[in-house]
């Protein structure tokens, strides 16, 4: 009978879900290890803070899924994406966001991603993401959908943001790139300090980031031939 028993736990263990964490933020990532390990399908392979440690972790034990949030602090999940495809990860990889914009979105699903699930949804809805997507299919939230769409339709915009970027975004901009402050663009454009915010928030749309650092890197990427020359 000995043989049988083992048999069955090697069997219970290959048809476990192997998963990689991926969230900046601690607390979060020990509450979804807790309720996912509760899973009797589900096992947790590594938890990781920056998509460094994730890449890392992929060199290790074999990862099925990995749980990817966009926003890493000073990093990106695209970033995560880019390099993964790059070195032929075959997994699934799930966003689990608290949000994304759409260029972002559309962005993601470009590079690999195989849904998007939002943090805020209920813990049932992740454990069917999760099986969804190893099963092949790909997850959406509602919302996700429509950035989907959206994502699309703004591309265009996005190729074509040289042509849009009016004379104080570029001043904006350029003052990011120096390293200043809000106030000290203002103070140096001769503006207020909620005028910088406001012009940086269009630059974020415009671009599809979130964080001045992710600005700084998809212009220099991609538009700094453009954006940084007087037009």
């Amino acid at each position: 009978m000995l043989p049988s028993i083992t048999m069955l736990s090697e069997n219970t263990i290959q048809r476990q879900i192997r998963i990689l964490l991926v969230d900046d933020h601690s607390l979060f990532r020990e509450s979804l290890s807790r309720l996912l390990e509760a899973e009797p399908d589900f096992r947790i392979v590594a938890t990781c803070a920056t998509a460094t440690e994730a890449l890392q972790a992929l060199g290790g034990e074999p990862v099925d899924v990995v749980l990817l949030d966009y926003d890493l602090g000073d990093q990106q999940g695209s970033a995560f994406l880019e390099e993964a495809r790059r070195m032929r990860f075959e997994g699934r990889i799930l966003m689990v966001t608290a949000g994304m914009g759409d260029v972002a979105t559309l962005r993601a699903f470009e590079s690999g991603a195989s849904g998007v699930f939002l943090k805020h949804s209920p813990p049932a809805q992740l454990i069917e993401a999760i099986h969804k997507v190893i099963g092949g299919d790909m997850w959406l939230d509602s919302r996700a959908v429509r950035s989907f769409v959206a994502g699309a339709n703004v591309r265009t915009e996005t190729r074509n943001a040289v042509q849009t970027l009016n004379a104080r975004e570029r001043s904006v901009l350029k003052g990011v790139f120096e390293g200043l402050t809000n106030k000290e663009i203002a103070a140096n454009l001769q503006i207020s300090e909620s005028s910088v915010k406001a012009v940086l928030q269009q630059l974020f749309e415009k671009t599809g980031v979130r964080t001045r650092s992710q600005l700084v890197r998809i212009a220099i990427e991609q538009h700094a031939g453009d954006w940084l020359t007087e037009p």
